[in-house]
């Protein structure tokens, strides 16, 4: 900006762009995040009802993340084509009826279908958002843009938690168990909200009414100033894939989604095991504790993060902390420590992704942006797969439910040496 008045002036712009999409963009994610992860809280009742083993589920959780990485690319150049409008609101129609289907799972293979088809149908949303905000947030603001998109993430699983043992222990009636009510509800409520977005989401700020001549000609000069500074511009996949540095964002963020995910699908279970209480309203409130700390920490620790412009040292210190996080909860088998180690590990694990994402959104833009974070995402979120099964796997070979988290929690210490790897000299 040239001057503070300039400055202050994009100040009051962004803040008018976050009231008008933030909300709805919050919304929008948190059913994400229901609605692939809920099935964790129904784990042992289609276990029992659907005759679905440990190994079985472990798929079934992971299959969703091959659909996902599938048509995260396609998906992804389809919104920079067509606008995020009309696309974002499609992926979220598309994924709110699959997960309606979920309740007519009736053995492994309908299980493992509908989770893919699932995965394929919400492919391109996150990386889709991560791009739409590249059109609204210049770098210096995007860190919280991305920080208050990733509450979704702790709204969901804080107030999803309770609500879907609300549901699991509510009696159930016209036929249909509980768990196929959860399923029913959640699923239309993301069928809803993604037909709202259509009438609130504005793709670029040239289309924002809300948005007078001035301010839209200052939000796109410092967004005209962010694409003359990124490395990577040119919006070919060869030049993307050919980009070692693209690849060690993909290396990052599938050992964050290792992360992710080892702790995300077992997190009811080791819950109820520790409480000794079946999977229902109470070990849905305790499973909300950790995401009430991430819904305060979030959006302060973005926030410094932008000011201090030291977006590595914070990725590098959060994922440290869920590496810390994850070891200390494998071996804890008290509900207060096991709360505060898993609380260490959600908030590093969760709020090192807004910040991760300024990374390559600062080395890429334009088409180059759709695609790379497209690949990032969908190659990285592969570790939504590998976890689960690489828990299962090493669960039975030690006989134990401590050796899985433990090797995710080394998988994540890789993450740590990458980011290490990739920090600037002067950070």
């Amino acid at each position: 900006m040239d001057t503070a008045q300039d400055k202050q002036q994009l100040n009051n712009v962004i803040r008018r762009v976050k009231w008008h999409l933030l909300p709805i963009i919050i919304l929008m994610y948190a059913l994400s995040m229901l609605d692939r992860s809920n099935i964790g809280f129904v784990k042992h009742y289609i276990e029992l009802d659907v005759g679905i083993s440990d190994s079985a589920y472990a798929l079934g959780a992971g299959i969703f993340f091959i659909g996902y990485a599938l048509f995260e690319i396609p998906s992804n150049l389809m919104l920079h084509r067509m606008g995020a409008r009309f696309w974002l609101s499609r992926i979220m129609v598309s994924w709110g009826i699959v997960c309606i289907a979920m309740m007519f799972v009736r053995d492994p293979i309908s299980f493992y279908v509908l989770r893919f088809l699932l995965g394929a149908a919400e492919a391109g949303f996150a990386p889709g958002v991560i791009l739409f905000l590249t059109y609204w947030f210049p770098s210096a603001y995007r860190g919280q843009a991305y920080g208050w998109y990733y509450l979704g993430v702790p709204l969901a699983l804080m107030l999803g938690g309770p609500f879907s043992g609300w549901l699991l222990e509510t009696e159930s009636n016209f036929a249909l168990k509980n768990w196929q009510w959860m399923f029913l509800v959640q699923g239309s409520m993301t069928v809803i909200v993604g037909v709202v977005g259509y009438f609130i989401l504005v793709s670029q700020p040239n289309d924002a009414k809300w948005l007078n001549d001035e301010e839209k000609k200052l939000l796109n000069s410092a967004l005209y100033s962010d694409q003359q500074q990124a490395v990577l511009a040119t919006g070919s996949l060869k030049s993307v894939l050919s980009d070692w540095r693209v690849w060690r964002f993909v290396l990052i963020y599938f050992s964050i989604q290792m992360s992710v995910y080892g702790v995300l699908f077992y997190l009811p279970t080791k819950l109820s095991l520790i409480l000794n209480q079946p999977v229902g309203l109470e070990v849905g409130l305790y499973s909300a504790v950790p995401w009430l700390v991430v819904l305060i920490s979030l959006p302060l620790l973005t926030r410094w993060a932008d000011r201090k412009a030291n977006w590595h040292n914070m990725a590098i210190g959060l994922l440290l902390c869920a590496v810390l996080g994850i070891t200390f909860s494998t071996f804890t088998t008290h509900i207060t420590g096991f709360l505060i180690a898993i609380s260490l590990a959600i908030v590093g694990f969760i709020v090192v992704q807004p910040i991760f994402w300024n990374l390559p959104t600062q080395y890429l833009s334009g088409k180059a942006t759709a695609i790379g974070a497209a690949l990032i995402g969908a190659l990285g979120n592969l570790g939504g797969f590998v976890a689960p099964n690489l828990k299962n796997w090493m669960d039975q070979i030690w006989h134990n439910d401590i050796a899985g988290l433990f090797v995710l929690a080394s998988v994540a210490f890789i993450g740590v040496l990458c980011l290490l790897w990739a920090r600037p000299r002067s950070a």
